[in-house]
């Protein structure tokens, strides 16, 4: 069984559009046929015309598909514009002439106009036709030029109409394709990009992570067996839902409370660290590991083995909107290497106008001896 899908549907009314659109095209000119007031006038207009109407539709018809599912792919757009010009010429031509020349064919020519009701050009007709009332002969009306393979004079108007409709449409449609791939490879480089920032991030805190667990099997800590289990959590997180652009509000808080857990294990009771929540978690997405440059950076450069210091992070949830704060007092003398303090904040300034253009605000204030950041994000 045929599996229904939205490109199929979209194919259907696509159709159905086009056959009602050229329904209407065929029918307008027989619904707008003018009525002679005139009761003993012919009804209608004549079979040969008819004939030519429907033959210059069909035309028309076949030019539109024409022009647009071959002409202009195949030669347009490939800069044959020589080619397609000689083409649509010749089609133009053919289309001022080829429906008269074939109506001729099945029906009878346009009556000459000066001819009375009832009566043809044909001279043996008309001869019958006075011979049967006893009639004389009327006078013979000045001669016309026969109207055989003579255009309408609206003719050319309605093909360079529906030349125009066609090119357009077919530009417009092109125009959208170009649009369309153009997006969708901006979407692959920013998604490859994106993986590549969140593959700098994973190595770099699991290299500082098992350097702590590391430090803690050397002095013998009790904390090395939890913090190895805190890892195993870390590392199915970053796995297994880390992949994707956005997760769980509820999910990332938790893994940012794991790197918390760990950074504390290895640091002394004169680091003190407050962790605060205002507001629901739930229902919320994010994009993950968004909060971890800036934990790591103040447990890299707030701690002191030597004197008291401060970390606080408070999260603050207000419908869509989300704050991240985050402050640490700066210890100068044991941390000499500055150089490397950017690479992670850098890194997701990045991924937030990846992910978050115009909806993000990072504002970063380094004094002298604090450093804080506020990010606040319009939760998506």
């Amino acid at each position: 069984m045929t599996k229904i899908t939205a490109t199929n549907i979209k194919n259907i009314l696509t159709i159905i559009l086009h056959i009602a659109v050229w329904a209407c095209f065929l029918l307008l000119p027989f619904i707008f046929q003018p009525h002679s007031k005139d009761s003993s006038a012919q009804p209608g207009m004549s079979p040969h015309f008819k004939a030519v109407l429907i033959i210059s539709s069909t035309y028309l018809i076949g030019f539109y598909y024409l022009n647009t599912l071959y002409l202009i792919p195949k030669l347009f757009f490939k800069k044959n514009w020589g080619w397609y010009t000689i083409i649509i010429v010749a089609l133009l031509l053919l289309f001022l002439y080829l429906p008269e020349w074939m109506s001729s064919l099945f029906t009878e020519p346009f009556q000459d106009p000066g001819m009375p009701q009832g009566m043809s050009n044909n001279p043996n007709h008309a001869f019958d036709s006075l011979a049967l009332h006893h009639q004389p002969p009327p006078p013979r009306p000045p001669r016309r030029m026969s109207r055989h393979f003579r255009f309408f004079p609206g003719s050319y108007w309605i093909f360079l109409l529906v030349f125009a409709i066609s090119t357009c449409i077919s530009v417009i449609q092109q125009w959208l394709k170009l649009e369309a791939n153009t997006k969708e490879i901006e979407k692959e480089k920013l998604g490859t990009e994106l993986q590549f920032l969140k593959s700098q991030i994973n190595p770099h805190f699991i290299f500082n992570t098992l350097n702590n667990i590391y430090s803690l099997a050397l002095t013998g800590s009790d904390k090395t067996a939890s913090s190895i289990l805190k890892l195993s959590a870390i590392m199915r997180y970053i796995i297994s839902d880390a992949v994707v652009n956005y997760v769980t509000l509820e999910r990332e808080v938790e893994f940012t409370k794991h790197i918390i857990d760990l950074q504390m294990d290895r640091v002394t009771d004169k680091v003190s660290v407050d962790f605060s929540i205002i507001g629901s978690i739930e229902d919320k997405m994010i994009a993950p590991l968004i909060f971890i440059p800036f934990v790591e950076n103040a447990f890299k450069y707030g701690v002191s083995t030597k004197e008291a210091t401060k970390i606080i992070f408070r999260l603050e949830v207000d419908k869509d909107k989300l704050t991240f704060c985050s402050s640490n007092t700066k210890v100068k003398s044991e941390n000499d290497n500055r150089e490397t303090t950017g690479i992670g904040i850098n890194n997701v300034r990045r991924r937030l106008v990846l992910l978050y253009p115009e909806k993000h605000d990072l504002i970063i204030d380094e004094s002298e001896n604090l450093f804080s950041v506020k990010l606040q994000i319009t939760l998506l």
